[in-house]
């Protein structure tokens, strides 16, 4: 795939396209008419249902286009949509980009590079075009109309990959829900074609079934929707609650998408999570239980990565599956520190967990991929960061030792002197307890244990005499009846 990372403000990049035969479109509302794929599958469905995913037959070509206002770094954003289109099966065969003041209100871009765009999605054979901005449903409109291609935006391709990798029940809730909401103020330029189901980007999801799905229908569908998820968070809730009272403490990996959270979650628990070099490869979030070096066991969750402008439909239906990551004990950022972007991505972490309402709850930043990045340091991290390589295993132990050492102090090391009587008691503090050092003696077995407190209550007969100030020269024995 052409991957040009800057472009001349004035021309379009482009690069040699293999001739596939005719362009694939989908009917979208365009009054062009155009159909250089043959007449596409066009089936209707049922909003009171679960979503249907359709996948492409074959790689779409896409023109990428953006619109440079000044509001944020235009080339990293532009290099992010690639690497989303890609995740979605594109081929990008060119990138646009057009300084402006503002986006026009009717196409987003001017009408000469509107002109430019049609002349090249002709020339190389592109049958999408994606564009770095929402777009509203006139621009959506009258730029299909304009260049006879499916014209699809920054958001609707984000949802798009959100929906061909949600796997969980609760997820395509989240995805279908996000999708309606964004499809909702949007139906009026839709025009008479509203099916968006059969192969490609941007056509996975709800969909729709024609003019007659109305708002009301996805109004509908949208409340039935909110009522499933508030009971899935009112079980999630439980589960939570039950965790606290049994004392589960819980570590919550977060970062920017394709930072190597999944691999990092398999080094550390060998939880088998799909693990892959491209952006959101997973969605659904994933528990694990890890044991710390101090013998304590925590639950560690995998959650879904973050990327620049997340949409807020995004951030809203998944509310409640991101705030249990911040709500946890400790927060791990993880950034891929061999990209030239980790600071910001940090960043774009650290904003969103704060709009979560974190609290000052502890986040210790995890650089990943150090075996990539060489010597760069990262001062944007902060001094508790943890340089780390999840695929080779150098840093795990600095890592796991952070970790127990940002836990709140509900452990204690101490030295006991355990009766043989209590082989149970034994073997409970070294099951739960981080043993340092053991030896049988005559009167019992000697040992220097760090616990959790609701074993060390059990186990405060039995400590040795410097444990218990003003207690000297007792020996330990049974409780007193």
């Amino acid at each position: 795939m052409h991957n040009p990372r800057r472009t001349d403000h004035t021309k379009a990049e482009t690069a040699p396209a293999k001739r596939r035969g005719a362009a694939r479109t989908m009917p979208q509302g365009s009054s062009s008419g155009r159909d250089a794929g043959g007449t596409p599958r066009e089936r209707g469905i049922d909003l009171e249902h679960e979503a249907i995913e359709t996948a492409p037959q074959e790689r779409e070509t896409a023109l990428l286009v953006s619109v440079d206002t000044g509001e944020f770094d235009a080339q990293a954003s532009l290099d992010e949509l690639e690497e989303l289109a890609r995740t979605a099966g594109a081929e990008v065969l060119a990138r646009v980009v057009q300084k402006r003041e503002s986006p026009d209100k009717a196409t987003c871009i001017g009408s000469g590079r509107l002109e430019e765009i049609t002349a090249l999605c002709d020339n190389h054979d592109v049958s999408l075009i994606l564009f770095d901005r929402e777009l509203t449903a006139t621009q959506l409109r009258n730029l299909e109309d304009a260049t006879g291609r499916r014209v699809v935006d920054r958001t609707t391709l984000i949802l798009d990959i959100f929906a061909g990798r949600a796997r969980s029940a609760e997820g395509r809730l989240q995805v279908e829900l996000a999708q309606l909401q964004y499809l909702l103020p949007r139906l009026a330029g839709q025009g008479t074609a509203l099916s968006r189901l059969g192969g490609g980007i941007g056509t996975r999801g709800p969909g729709e079934t024609k003019l007659e799905t109305d708002r009301r229908h996805i109004r509908r569908r949208i409340d039935s929707l909110r009522r499933q998820l508030r009971e899935v968070e009112q079980q999630r809730r439980q589960r939570r609650s039950r965790r606290e009272k049994d004392g589960v403490r819980t570590v919550a990996l977060v970062g920017y998408t394709n930072a190597g959270k999944s691999t990092l979650m398999n080094a550390l628990t060998d939880a088998g999570v799909l693990a892959e070099d491209r952006l959101f490869a997973t969605l659904d979030p994933t528990a694990r239980a890890l044991r710390l070096p101090d013998g304590r066991q925590v639950l560690l969750i995998d959650t879904v990565g973050f990327v620049r402008r997340l949409p807020h439909h995004l951030v809203d239906a998944f509310r409640s599956t991101l705030e249990e990551a911040a709500e946890a004990d400790v927060i791990l950022n993880v950034c891929d520190l061999s990209s030239p972007d980790a600071a910001e991505h940090l960043e774009v972490t650290r904003s969103l967990l704060d709009s979560l309402g974190r609290g000052d709850r502890p986040v210790i930043p995890v650089l990943n991929k150090c075996d990539r990045a060489g010597d760069v340091l990262l001062p944007e991290a902060g001094r508790n960061a943890v340089r780390l390589s999840a695929l080779t295993g150098e840093g795990l132990p600095a890592l796991l030792e952070a970790v127990a050492a940002a836990l709140p102090p509900d452990r204690r090391r101490v030295r006991l002197l355990l009766p043989y009587a209590e082989g149970a008691l034994a073997e409970r503090c070294r099951r739960e307890g981080a043993v340092e050092q053991e030896e049988y003696t005559p009167d019992g077995v000697r040992m220097t244990v760090t616990v959790g407190l609701r074993l060390l209550k059990e186990a405060e007969p039995y400590l040795l005499p410097d444990e218990k100030p003003g207690e000297e020269g007792r020996r330990p024995g049974p409780p007193e009846s």
